[in-house]
């Protein structure tokens, strides 16, 4: 028996559309597969909230939050005014924690209405007094990270005021004496008291400020907003948030100079 095998020829417009379903279904198993879109997110924090290795307290709530909205998270250090420069621009993605109200400055930054974490705005000092209040460090030399905000309004023209690039830079102008207090926040100084073992370095009491912190997306992002909203009120509901908080901040409360 003789098979007869007939060519089809099929018009080059049926031909591409063929090859890019192919390459759509690709696309699609590898998104399933895991390969998430990442958003770059200018991070501020340093341990205990984001760490190196990725398992911080915000690396493993904000990660987990992008991951429900769909997304993957990925960080980047810059200074923190070139940090909102950048996103406001949309050089990267987002601000991972801001405080309210950076809208009005940054009209191309849309906040994530759920907030993130609280941050306790604090001041450290190798000197007394154990108490410290805005109009008591007026009067006292004092430093704080340039773009801070809360700190850059609050102290506006304060005589006797010099501004850091960083954590690292700040404190070691409170070691060598050059300020005498570093403006800063309480867990993440803490941190740096415990992991640097800087004797002598004290936090201030009572915190000067309690904020809620929010990530902030540019607006190319707006319908990610609400999705990363529910994914944290989730996160949140399901008890996760709090672990994570017990687990991986108050665990520094018995860290000296607290």
């Amino acid at each position: 028996m003789k098979c007869h095998f007939h060519s089809v020829d099929f018009p080059s417009k049926t031909i591409a559309a063929l090859w890019l379903a192919g390459a759509l279904l690709l696309a699609a198993a590898s998104v399933g597969a895991g390969e998430l879109p990442a958003l770059v997110l200018n991070d501020p924090n340093e341990p205990p909230f984001t760490t190196t290795d990725g398992q911080g307290f915000l690396d493993l709530v904000a990660g987990e939050a992008f991951r429900r909205a769909g997304v993957r998270l990925q960080l980047v250090r810059l200074p923190a005014e070139r940090g909102l420069v950048n996103a406001n621009a949309g050089l990267e993605d987002g601000d991972l924690t801001r405080i309210a109200g950076l809208e009005a400055s940054y009209p191309n930054l849309i906040r994530v209405p759920e907030k993130l974490a609280d941050w306790e705005f604090s001041a450290f000092s190798t000197q007394g007094p154990r108490h410290a209040g805005w109009e008591s460090l007026r009067t006292r030399s004092l430093g704080h990270i340039r773009g801070w905000k809360i700190y850059e309004h609050k102290l506006a023209a304060t005589p006797a005021e010099i501004t850091a690039e960083n954590a690292a830079q700040l404190f070691r102008l409170l070691r060598l004496g050059r300020i005498e207090i570093a403006l800063f926040e309480r867990w993440q100084g803490l941190a740096r008291i415990e992991r640097e073992q800087l004797a002598g370095v004290q936090v201030l009491e009572p915190p000067l400020a309690r904020r809620e912190m929010y990530i902030y997306l540019h607006k190319r992002h707006a319908a990610l907003v609400p999705r990363i909203a529910r994914a944290l009120r989730d996160i949140k509901a399901e008890g996760l948030y709090d672990r994570l908080y017990r687990e991986k901040v108050l665990s520094l409360a018995g860290t000296p100079g607290r």
